[in-house]
């Protein structure tokens, strides 16, 4: 179905190759899961085969890509759309229209489909992604994981051949993950779809790809096989995969399910350790809110939320998409007025105080990293953070690079990856080394080696007596990181606790090895290795 003949793309100023050599075929009605580090070249690639590169950015492109026989050389995106359906890493980029119901109404109007089709075709989608009830609503008024589903939905109604789509659970909750990826097989089994998909968190989707494309970057040569057979020397891989590596299981699990059959001996050597619980924070909080309630346009988003930030704790706050997450981080920097209830941070009340004020209190890294922005090139924005924040210069560069090492200073900020993007705006706030730290979706778009860095940053940062507060998604993030972990729904709290309590008494938020081995205080591969060389 899709043909790449020893491709190569290069752009313009850039000194080397953002694809090298990709010379490979992916079979028609196959999942094929694209991974690599950040940066590997994975959205060029995907670019290639829905024609966006080099038609829309620009570079040359040596080779040839086909598409059921197409060449995307010689055909433009709008002369594949009938082909192929491409969501990207940013939902509101993918939007044209206002509202849930025009959006995923679109497509088929621009291919002059007729109204009956139309009409049935929304609702079908309406129904498969758990949008009926948001299907009036604004799409500039949804979460960002609502957002994903509709730019889903919107591909999915026009009924493509092949699905291109860039890191598509990256904002979504584990339950609406699991319903996008359960569409996905459903339509590679029942229609033959053929889908082609990179996504970072693998321990959502590897078990279902039919095959693996490895990107490994630093002009190595493209490796496509067997998920099962990729994962023995990928760099980046699922915690379950890491597991499997530690515990010398052969053939390597993909799955929960998979390690589980394997893993009585490991319980057995675990026996008796425990890994050292996390001191409880003390001292008075930096950030507080006392029953707050915030609505956005119709919706109560935040209703009677008591939350105290204390130096040295970092904090989670899980829950579905639309739960009031990223209202919450909104409200403590001063965002969101307050309906009742109070928001203090560092004894300032947010929503009253100047931005140049607060920001030596509080910062918040958002979902789109291109809010806080505004240079020209990754220097020059380096350069501005460094004075804003009266930091020594080349401070802000010096984060950049231990977070996510290879960026050139010279690259405009548009034309990082999301998860570049996401690193820069990361360093830009963290330069000024605020008192409280706010992270919405902070790993969206890293690969594992870019999370453990950020992992590495932020415990630091809570070492040196910060408050970090982090919405995610990202149930291995909070596993690893967080001392505790709160969980709001429908915009209140409903749990509160250490992490190991709170992430285990859910399916939803358990990471996979406490899944598979059901030893109590165990989360983390880290914490078996330790316990394993204890015991040696």
């Amino acid at each position: 179905m899709i043909t790449f003949d020893r491709v190569s793309v290069r752009y313009a100023d850039s000194a080397g190759f953002a694809l090298h050599g990709v010379d490979l075929t992916v079979p028609e009605g196959e999942l094929c899961l694209l991974v690599g580090p950040s940066g590997s070249g994975k959205s060029t690639l995907l670019g290639t085969v829905s024609g966006l590169v080099p038609h829309f950015t620009g570079g040359e492109l040596t080779g040839r890509v086909t598409v059921d026989g197409r060449d995307t050389r010689d055909h433009r995106p709008r002369e594949l759309a009938d082909l192929v359906g491409t969501v990207g890493q940013d939902p509101i980029a993918h939007f044209v229209t206002d509202t849930v119901e025009d959006e995923l109404a679109y497509g088929m109007e621009s291919l002059g489909l007729a109204p009956a089709v139309m009409r049935r075709r929304v609702e079908e989608t309406l129904d498969l992604l758990g949008l009926a009830e948001l299907r009036g609503r604004a799409l500039r008024s949804l979460s960002g994981g609502q957002q994903q589903r509709v730019a889903i939905g919107s591909v999915l109604t026009v009924h493509p051949k092949v699905l291109v789509l860039d890191e598509p659970t990256s904002a979504l909750d584990p339950g609406a993950a699991e319903e996008v990826l359960a569409v996905l097989q459903r339509l590679v089994h029942d229609l033959g779809t053929t889908v082609l998909l990179a996504e970072h968190r693998l321990e959502r989707v590897v078990q279902y790809a039919d095959q693996v494309l490895l990107l490994p970057g630093r002009g190595e040569p493209p490796v496509l096989g067997e998920p099962a057979e990729i994962m023995t020397h990928s760099p980046v891989h699922p915690p379950v995969v890491a597991l499997g590596r530690a515990a010398g299981w052969s053939p390597l699990p993909l799955s929960v399910r998979d390690a589980r059959r394997k893993a009585a001996p490991l319980r057995t050597r675990l026996a008796g350790h425990s890994p050292a619980p996390a001191a409880p924070a003390t001292g008075e909080p930096v950030a507080e809110t006392v029953r707050l309630a915030v609505r956005r346009g119709p919706v109560a988003a935040l209703r009677g939320v008591d939350l105290a930030l204390r130096p040295g704790e970092i904090t989670a706050l899980m829950g579905r998409n639309g739960a009031g997450k990223s209202t919450l981080l909104g409200s403590l920097v001063g965002l969101h007025r307050p309906g009742s209830g109070t928001v203090r941070v560092g004894g300032l009340e947010p929503h009253r105080t100047a931005p140049k004020q607060l920001v030596r209190r509080i910062g918040l890294v958002p979902q789109d990293p291109r809010d806080l922005l505004f240079g020209e090139s990754v220097g020059a924005e380096c350069a501005a953070a460094d004075q804003d924040a009266e930091a020594a210069p080349g401070s802000c560069r010096a984060l950049v690079a231990r977070l996510l090492p290879g960026i050139d200073d010279e690259l405009h900020p548009r034309d990082l990856s999301e998860g570049q993007r996401l690193t820069l705006a990361l360093a830009v706030v963290l330069t000024a080394r605020p008192p409280v730290i706010l992270l919405d979706e902070p790993t969206r778009g890293l690969d594992y080696a870019a999370k453990g860095r950020l992992v590495e940053v932020v415990r630091e940062l809570a070492a040196d007596g910060h408050a970090v507060l982090l919405a995610t998604h990202d149930v291995e993030l909070a596993a690893e990181l967080a001392h505790r972990t709160v969980v709001l729904a429908e915009g209140e709290i409903v749990a509160d606790g250490p992490t190991p309590e709170v992430v285990v008494a859910s399916p939803t938020f358990a990471p996979q090895v406490a899944k598979v081995l059901a030893v109590p205080g165990f989360l983390t591969v880290r914490q078996v290795t330790e316990a394993l060389a204890a015991s040696s």
